[in-house]
């Protein structure tokens, strides 16, 4: 809990009452606050709850202040720790450095372990201690409880920073001639079945939906992987939902799907489309399963195919991460995926007030993993390397008539 200028305030106060008057003055506040105040008031204070509650009745029944009730005198009652024993501070401070960290500038600390944990082993090193005099002390030295923060990314690629431009560069360039841009992905795995979904929805007050409480996949009805392609120029999306593996194949046949469905309604004229994909995964860069079945797209639809892969570690620099996943996870949020048919629908009901529409579709093909193409096989496709990061840029174009596959 972090304490503000307001709480300080209140503490200064505090310190200037007596046993009674303080009783008073915090369940006065406890009560103002009205929901969560008896437990805000306790952080802040350290007055005990039942010291609190008993404040509170007493203002409610209208009782006068008792002055014949016993006042301590100044400086009498129990010491503060930090008063009895003066290495305390240091002894706290140390271990709190141990374990913590921030930003100096801002003065901004924060500890990870409970007061509990930090009694405890204040204790042991020899200065006895409780866990609301921790509680306490830290709020006063300006801790608070913090959850971890993703925000390390790890050592850069090499040539990330070039892939990044380059991407920039197909993307603009594609742009201005009218042609299609694709970003692609697959969405986390789902099992679908009477399972929680995280988040809150709108339901009547005390009927929450029951679901099963155990989330074993044997009690669904098997995996639903969506499989994306966000449209960049358009501001639309499709969805192919798999029911067995996210494999190559299943990427490829997703973007069939997607230029049945949609791409030739808008696309019909254009001969190149570009790629935006992940580096791992069903359409990764190593993957030849990917590159051999992106051929025989190419060759049916004839359509030249530039793929551009985002450096390992960036993939949520990827479009469709923040343009449309996004929005389908909140769109489905505390909503029990029952059913492949409710995945669908909730994936096709995804609006933003930006436009973005999305179309979904169920795919009942199996897909087996653990395909291998072969040499000869990867020989035969129609492929070009960029100059600019090979590994990752390339660019595959239809092949003649009559070739094999």
């Amino acid at each position: 809990m972090a304490i503000d200028v307001v709480d300080k305030m209140m503490l200064k106060v505090l310190e200037t009452l007596n046993e009674a008057q303080a009783r008073w003055y915090i369940a006065r506040e406890a009560i103002r606050m009205g929901r969560g105040g008896l437990k805000r008031m306790h952080e802040i204070s350290g007055l005990s709850s039942p010291t609190i509650m008993k404040g509170m009745r007493e203002l409610r029944q209208g009782k006068r202040l008792d002055v014949t009730e016993r006042i301590r005198r100044p400086g009498g009652g129990r010491k503060r720790l930090e008063q009895s024993d003066p290495q305390f501070a240091h002894a706290l401070n140390k271990l709190m450095d141990e374990s913590a960290g921030g930003d100096p500038m801002s003065h901004l600390r924060w500890t990870n372990k409970s007061t509990t944990n930090i009694a405890e082993e204040l204790t042991r090193q020899g200065h006895p201690s409780s866990d609301e005099t921790i509680r306490r002390r830290l709020r006063e030295l300006g801790y608070t409880m913090q959850a971890s923060v993703k925000v390390k990314e790890g050592p850069a690629a090499v040539g990330r920073d070039e892939q990044f431009r380059y991407i920039n560069a197909q993307v603009k360039k594609f742009l201005a001639r009218g042609e299609p841009i694709l970003s692609v992905d697959t969405k986390k795995k789902e099992q679908v079945g009477d399972f929680k979904n995280p988040g809150t929805m709108w339901r009547p007050k005390g009927k929450p939906l029951a679901v099963n409480t155990s989330d074993y996949p044997n009690l669904g009805s098997g995996p639903a992987i969506p499989y994306g392609a966000y449209d960049v120029n358009r501001n639309e999306g499709f969805v192919n939902v798999g029911m067995t593996h996210d494999t190559a194949e299943f990427a490829v046949e997703s973007l069939r799907r997607w230029w049945r469905m949609v791409g030739r309604r808008h696309y019909n004229a254009v001969r190149a489309l570009l790629l935006c994909a992940d580096g791992g995964g069903s359409n990764g860069s190593r993957n030849r399963v990917w590159k051999f079945y992106l051929q025989r797209l190419s060759d049916e639809l004839g359509i030249q195919m530039t793929v551009c892969h985002y450096p390992p570690g960036t993939s949520k620099w990827n479009k469709i991460e923040h343009r449309m996943f996004s929005f389908i996870s909140m769109n489905w949020r505390g909503q029990p995926l029952v059913s492949y048919e409710t995945v669908v629908n909730l994936i096709g009901a995804t609006r933003t007030k930006t436009g973005l529409r999305v179309k979904a579709k169920l795919d009942t093909s199996t897909y087996e993993a653990g395909v291998k193409i072969p040499d000869e096989a990867m020989e035969r496709l129609n492929i070009q390397l960029h100059q600019v990061n090979p590994k990752w840029n390339y660019t595959i174009s239809p092949r003649q008539v009559g070739h094999k596959s």
